[in-house]
């Protein structure tokens, strides 16, 4: 067994498992059509790479995207194109800095107020999405598009496919839907060119790398590397100072705000810094309401000094179409930022193999237009 790592927060619902057989039936005559293609994918003559998961709830994807973001935005004109999941719209929308988060939802929301300088847009329909994209003279430019969340839309054919399994409940472990919490046979793996495993402890043992290796059984045209979580300063919710996590000592009471797939292993993180940590958890994607607002200040009302208000960066989204949020807690809510790092060393070599692909692309696709003009 895997320290910590595979089967952690694996549960499967064995009673449902007939009811994954016929999910899994439809699901495999689906990607059947396509490999035979009756159900075609469209190609477009722009470097597209897709950034999703097998699982249902959070793998890390946004935390990948934005590396993807900073590691292309210098030399590309970068688009970013989602779903949009639990927005209060429908259709193409092209985010800007007055885009309010219901619209574009949770996570598009936080990517363009972090990364002003790239294009954001949500469409259901990623054909139609990058089409728009392609389309419009306000987005015209654009040198590389991210599809965030988009393994299983195979209606668009990437040149780049990251495939995202969660250190915790490695694919191998778990279950179709509705037993468990795959979305397509552990097999559907085999599609991907990168495979991810997120959420790693930072002091992972060497000797578990091998294991993971060995029960994944990838493809020899695949690569595999290991990512864990970086946890940045608090930064306020509004105007003010950050604050170093380091500056938490154990006389600390803090009160943590999740509303994200797994809170254990933030939970555990923040544990190191002060054992006496409450958490609010609520659903992965929950919309906010005042009375949700109201709950957790009379809860942070009665703890004692010195005493801190935490949440994620994509609850904190959501909180801030919601006027009590400021009434209720002042000054006194923070956000922790996350980022992602690549363990072994391997950073420069994931940077080289996207840099290349992209470049690659680009150079296929100018070439082709060229001996078309001729």
């Amino acid at each position: 067994m895997i320290r910590r790592s595979g089967r952690s927060y694996v549960k499967i619902n064995r009673w449902l498992t007939p009811l994954s057989w016929f999910y899994g039936m439809g699901v495999g005559v689906r990607n059947w059509l396509f490999d035979i293609g009756v159900l075609r994918q469209q190609k477009f003559a722009m470097p597209v790479i897709s950034v999703g998961n097998l699982t249902v709830g959070g793998s890390g994807k946004t935390p990948h995207v934005e590396y993807l973001i900073r590691l292309l935005q210098r030399d590309y004109k970068v688009a970013v194109l989602s779903r949009g999941y639990k927005r209060h719209s429908t259709g193409f929308i092209l985010a800007t800095e007055k885009t309010a988060m219901p619209d574009v939802g949770d996570e598009p929301f936080q990517m363009k107020k972090k990364y002003p300088g790239v294009y954001m847009a949500v469409d259901k329909d990623r054909r139609n999405g990058i089409k728009q994209l392609l389309g419009n003279d306000a987005t015209r430019d654009v040198d590389v598009i991210l599809l965030d969340d988009a393994y299983q839309h195979r209606y668009v054919k990437r040149d780049l496919n990251i495939l995202l399994m969660d250190y915790h409940r490695l694919v191998i472990y778990d279950q179709l839907l509705p037993a468990g919490r795959l979305r397509e046979p552990k097999s559907t793996k085999n599609r991907a060119n990168i495979v991810i495993v997120s959420k790693c402890p930072a002091d992972i043992d060497p000797s578990e790398y091998m294991m993971m290796a060995q029960v994944l059984a990838l493809r020899p045209y695949q690569k595999l590397f290991f990512t864990s979580i970086v946890y940045k300063s608090l930064r306020p919710f509004n105007d003010g100072k950050e604050i170093p996590l380091s500056d938490i000592t154990p006389d600390y009471n803090i009160l943590l705000v999740a509303g994200i797939a797994l809170p254990q292993q933030l939970e555990a993180d923040i544990s190191r810094y002060t054992t006496k940590v409450r958490t609010i958890t609520y659903d992965d994607h929950h919309q906010f309401t005042p009375t949700d607002i109201m709950h957790i200040s009379r809860t942070f009302n009665k703890m004692t000094e010195p005493k801190l208000l935490i949440t994620t960066e994509k609850d904190a989204s959501r909180m801030r179409h919601i006027g009590e949020v400021n009434y209720a807690f002042g000054d006194r809510l923070y956000i922790l930022p996350i980022e992602i790092t690549f363990l072994q060393n391997r950073r420069r070599e994931f940077d080289n193999l996207v840099r290349t692909y992209v470049r690659n692309v680009r150079f296929n696709n100018n070439t082709k237009q060229k001996q078309r003009q001729q």
